[in-house]
């Protein structure tokens, strides 16, 4: 059986679209057996990663597994969606519950709060679930095309064709996972409405707060906007942390999609795309950060950051649908 497989190889380099979406819609028909939802949350962790590759299109298990952590925590956790799997509990579903309850942590608590410590911990033993239900199966239902991966190692690498395909198509994607996972979770939890779940499964990969982000923007550059060039009052709450490029696409939060903004430009650029002009001082912006790595936290977060990812993204989200050029008025 797929899931128990240790070792995959990526049996086939060159794929059309056709080909990629084929196999996709396998994946998300009642074809692929589907006893948990952990294939749809893998699907949403590679998602959330995608610029996060490395030049070999390389991600680590870890990288993963966090991802994947974090979807169920706040599913399990924050909104009591207890049943995952057919049949008996999840296991990743017992591994949270058994941490929530050994450090008595409320329903309130989101991941990106619990402390590092916890949060390693936690990571490891649901990355040693995925190593003995995940992996093999998404890979067995993608008929080995679409990834390879190795436990011992814990080597994963994205087709270049995939991982492109994914990026063209993201925004369709992402609905079409969410949609899905949705449905699943609905039959699994008896829940009277799918369109009560859509929010949730929407909204799993968010941070509670970006207010990290704004400490170390706030100590490398001036206090201004980003956009207006307007002076951020300290104490005041004036300060927002935007995402150049909209979260409803980039579907995770990065240090070098992330700019200081007044709250007159965050209000008003919303969910659109700014200017193209402005990337080219995001870009100038973001190599500024890289002279900064001697700061762990910056290095950390700037890790496998090229300029070219940043404007791939750009240039995506707007095949996407992110077709609104917002400039400050």
């Amino acid at each position: 059986m797929s899931h128990k497989l240790k070792v995959g190889e990526l049996k086939e380099h060159y794929l059309t679209d056709e080909d990629i979406w084929r196999i996709f819609t396998i994946v998300l028909s009642s074809k692929s057996v589907k006893s948990s939802t952990y294939k749809y949350a893998l699907i949403k962790a590679l998602i959330e990663n995608l610029y996060q590759v490395n030049d070999q299109f390389e991600l680590t298990y870890n990288q993963l597994a966090y991802s994947f952590t974090k979807v169920y925590w706040n599913l399990i956790v924050q909104h009591n969606l207890v049943k995952q799997n057919r049949g008996k509990n999840a296991r990743v579903v017992t591994i949270i519950k058994d941490v929530q309850s050994k450090y008595q942590i409320p329903t309130d608590f989101s991941f990106d709060k619990l402390k590092e410590d916890i949060q390693i911990n936690l990571i490891s033993e649901v990355k040693a679930t995925m190593k003995q239900n995940v992996f093999g199966a998404l890979y067995g239902d993608t008929q080995g095309k679409f990834y390879a991966f190795e436990h011992r190692s814990e080597y994963f690498k994205i087709n270049p064709a995939v991982h492109r395909f994914m990026l063209n198509y993201q925004r369709l994607i992402v609905n079409l996972t969410n949609y899905h996972m949705a449905a699943m979770i609905e039959k699994l939890n008896d829940i009277p409405s799918i369109n009560y779940l859509l929010g949730k499964v929407e909204s799993i990969a968010k941070r509670s707060s970006l207010r990290p982000f704004e400490k170390i923007l706030l100590n490398h550059f001036e206090h201004t906007c980003f956009y207006c060039g307007k002076t951020l009052l300290s104490g005041k709450r004036q300060t927002h942390v935007d995402h150049f490029i909209p979260w409803s696409f980039v579907q995770s939060d990065q240090l070098w999609n992330l700019v200081l903004s007044c709250s007159t430009c965050n209000s008003s650029k919303s969910d659109k795309l700014p200017e193209k002009n402005f990337l080219c001082t995001l870009i100038q912006r973001n190599n500024e950060l890289l002279y900064k790595k001697e700061h762990t936290n910056v290095g950390n977060l700037m890790t496998n950051y090229k300029d070219k990812k940043v404007i791939l993204l750009y240039d995506y989200s707007i095949k996407n649908g992110y077709d609104q050029i917002w400039s400050p008025g």
